[in-house]
């Protein structure tokens, strides 16, 4: 029996407001994506044209240096994350959260990130790259000695993103009180920020670049003259729109010539490599398994192809036949996510809904309550599509199919963390939803069979 239906969860966050930060709006850039993708929707009457897809083959790098481990298990390394000589008050935060083993690009990144090289990492979703660079940065930090001082800052391309890495600093600093970490976004009032930053400078700020280049450049109320430490996450979506870039550039300029940089993702483009390659410093460069083998291992991935008026009701019989702990549908415009979360919770489905146009404060705390477990589903738009890790998520659904490959392989992404099992489901409705299927098998080398009357649920769960 599936333990799918139920009340409606609450979705009231019970912490309190770690760091408030922002008044006026500013530019959250992944908020213009979808933006632009719903309108080229509605100008179509349906889904993107094949040439704004950008399906393209990418050319062969010829990185020469760089570790590249091809077609391998998350799993297959035992490595404990003794052998890396961490500070002890790490230790007994990683055994907090219940890690043993380190993953595969844990073993390749953290040895040379922690004796401050360098890096840049690609690596597929779930792996714990995030663990890299906050392990890395925890390690080297001398919060005693740089009292007042900014050591690191660490850049995201969504506000979400920022808020769930200040998270993972404050996980893994917990033996560590004297580090203070403060994270820095858009949408909310700035006088709060400006309050925090008088009474205590963080020794790590966790921003958008946006709202940094406000507290830096513009107020000079942030002092990054001291910084050791430069981290951009998901770092390809940051380089690849100009105008961030162009705040990057500004906030790179305004800290130390002298400092660790280091750069992580899941994606990463040729020519994104070559752009990140201008920030760093002979780094040690690591592309955890090639292209073709970026989708996650212990990932089930299935199609169903029928018609747009019957997606409603296969879904429903999806939630009411699946056996998991939480599960995650995407679809394609902030109209649609509306729409289905409201006819999941009439059906009384445990639904919540994430999505662009909401509040930034209504969607920290509906972000929060999902990770809590405070709901089972969640309806959301290509914002939740990238980076954002709930570790219980082992179920996807593509209510409507992304725009591309790349989007295809954030959204699955999120089943399947960390070398766990998990399942993923795409509606296919049209031509356009059949090419991208088509670009997804054939730049990845994977078969995505049509989904089989039944599944067994011990191929999608963990034990």
């Amino acid at each position: 029996m599936s333990p799918t239906k139920a009340s409606s969860a609450a979705v009231a966050g019970g912490e309190d407001k770690v760091d408030a930060p922002p008044e006026e709006d500013l530019v959250d850039y992944e908020e213009e994506e979808e933006e632009a993708a719903e309108q080229e929707a509605e100008e179509e009457a349906g889904r993107p044209s094949k040439k704004a897809r950008g399906d393209s083959q990418r050319a062969p790098d010829g990185d020469g240096g760089a570790t590249k481990v091809k077609g391998t298990y998350a799993a297959a390394h035992s490595a404990n994350f003794r052998d890396f000589l961490l500070r002890s008050e790490l230790l007994r935060a990683i055994e907090d959260c219940g890690f043993e083993s380190a993953s595969e690009v844990q073993v390749q990144a953290l040895p040379q990130a922690v004796l401050g090289t360098d890096v840049l990492v690609q690596a597929k979703s779930g792996m714990g790259k995030t663990a890299v660079f906050v392990l890395a940065v925890l390690q080297q930090l001398e919060p005693e000695r740089t009292e007042g001082e900014v050591s690191a800052v660490v850049l995201a391309h969504t506000r979400e993103l920022a808020y769930q890495i200040r998270h993972e600093f404050a996980r893994f600093s917990k033996y560590m009180p004297a580090v203070r970490c403060a994270v820095f976004y858009g949408g909310e009032p700035i006088k709060q920020q400006l309050q925090l930053l008088e009474t205590a400078v963080p020794h790590v700020v966790v921003a958008t670049p946006g709202r940094l280049v406000d507290l830096t450049v513009t107020r000079k109320v942030l002092d990054l003259s001291k910084v050791k430490f430069f981290v951009i996450d998901e770092c390809d979506k940051v380089l690849e729109v100009l105008d961030m870039r162009g705040d990057v550039q500004q906030i790179f300029k305004a800290t130390p010539k002298n400092k660790q940089v280091m750069m992580f993702s899941a994606t990463m483009p040729t020519e994104m490599r070559d752009v990140a390659r201008k920030f760093l410093h002979n780094p040690h460069e690591i592309f955890i398994d090639d292209e073709s083998k970026l989708t996650l291992h212990g990932l089930l991935q299935y199609y169903v192809k029928l018609e747009e008026t019957d997606k409603n009701a296969k879904l429903n019989d999806l939630l009411d036949a699946l056996e998991f702990n939480q599960l995650v549908i995407f679809v394609r415009s902030v109209q649609r996510a509306k729409y289905l979360n409201q006819m999941l919770r009439e059906s009384n489905f445990p639904s919540i809904t994430i999505h662009s146009a909401m509040p930034q404060e209504e969607r920290i705390k509906r972000y929060r309550a999902f990770k809590d477990f405070e709901a089972r589903i969640l309806v959301s738009t290509d914002l939740f599509g990238r980076g954002v890790d709930v570790e219980r998520v082992n179920v996807v659904i593509n209510y409507d199919m992304p725009a591309n490959s790349d989007q295809y392989l954030h959204r699955v992404g999120r089943a399947g963390r960390f070398g766990t099992k998990g399942l993923a489901i795409s509606f296919v409705a049209t031509a356009d939803d059949h090419e991208v299927l088509e670009a997804v098998q054939s730049r990845f080398a994977v078969h995505i069979a049509e989904l089989p009357d039944s599944i067994d649920p011990s191929s999608y769960t963990t034990a």
